[in-house]
């Protein structure tokens, strides 16, 4: 059965699932800049401009509320949490550099200001720096699972880089979004299951509940890609199909416009003029396909909720269940 959601007030929605935290997510910024003490202050100054620019902390929120809910000890969780989100950020900066994206949430990326070299050793800094956070929860099989994110995640980036143009339908779509997204997500409720004293009975429910809100975020920010302002973003409306890159909208449109013309040159890898770039995408707005992505995302979020109500109820839960339905409501 599909919850509706949206009611206008994300801003409340934001608050509301923050207020169980809001302490130990100032003790995950603290950590995070910590971890830089001691190396070069270049690298400082640049974690520094990179945790500044506006960031939610949604993933470090979702460890933080979890592992509350569960009973993990809170210090190893705050340091978990503060290295999800160093992953999150090295990920970022490599993301930037590749995309050749000068601004994020309107504000200039690293490799804007940057050379490439400086600003790939820097995402490898802060990978660094997420591990030796990770390490500080004393368990290998969080390790394991960390290590095994970044695998997924890299994977993933090489495997986008190396795609067909002809593939990228659904199948394609989910396995990318998973290792985009989805895994990090996953991460920041499986870590705290691994560290709870009732992990047995949790972890199957905290995969469901992490993969069904993780594959939401994606997919919500692909149907932001279409409809989010060129200002906030410091990219073009549908930047991903002007790179090639095809998502949700894209999928679900093809579907019920198959002979469409200027998608065909597209997914055949074929430059196609700016203005029937423009028709496109103008095309896919207006074809219900946006709105037929985000009915998927609120089916992710469902299926995370039906896995959260097996989970203990507790403050944090209800906070988690507010965060799945902030997911569905958020704007750029």
């Amino acid at each position: 059965m599909q919850r509706g959601y949206s009611d206008g007030n994300t801003q409340l929605k934001t608050a509301t699932f923050f207020t169980p935290v809001q302490d130990s997510i100032l003790q995950v910024e603290t950590r995070m800049r910590d971890v830089t003490n001691g190396h070069h202050p270049d690298l400082r100054a640049a974690l520094e401009h990179l945790l500044s620019s506006g960031g939610k902390r949604v993933r470090p929120a979702v460890a933080l509320l979890t592992g509350a809910m569960l009973g993990a000890d809170r210090e190893k969780i705050i340091s978990l949490a503060a290295s999800i989100e160093l992953l999150h950020t090295a990920t970022l900066v490599h993301d930037d550099l590749i995309d050749g994206a000068l601004l994020r949430r309107g504000i200039p990326t690293l490799n804007a200001q940057w050379t490439p070299g400086a600003t790939v050793l820097t995402g490898d800094f802060i990978f660094a720096c997420a591990a030796k956070l990770a390490a500080k929860t004393e368990s290998v099989e969080l390790m394991y699972r960390f290590a095994e994110t970044l695998t997924i995640i890299v994977n993933g980036e090489i495997t986008q880089m190396f795609q067909r143009k002809d593939e990228g339908f659904y199948d394609e779509y989910l396995e990318r979004i998973y290792a985009k997204t989805g895994s990090l997500f996953v991460l920041a409720t499986t870590a705290p299951a691994i560290l709870s004293p009732i992990r047995k009975s949790t972890y199957d429910a905290a995969n469901r509940f992490g993969y069904g809100i993780g594959m939401a975020f994606q997919i919500i920010d692909d149907v932001l890609d279409f409809t989010g302002e060129q200002s906030s973003v410091g990219k073009p409306v549908a930047n991903d199909l002007r790179q090639g890159l095809i998502t949700l909208p894209t999928i679900y449109y093809r579907e019920t416009n198959p002979d469409d013309p200027n998608l065909d040159q597209i997914l055949c890898g074929k430059n196609i003029k700016n203005e029937e770039l423009n028709q496109l995408v103008s095309a896919i707005q207006e074809s219900g396909a946006v709105d037929r992505a985000t009915s998927q995302a609120q089916e992710f979020v469902d299926q995370a909720l039906d896995a959260l109500n097996e989970l203990p109820l507790t403050p944090e839960r209800q906070a988690l269940e507010s965060l799945s339905m902030y997911i569905i409501d958020r704007h750029l």
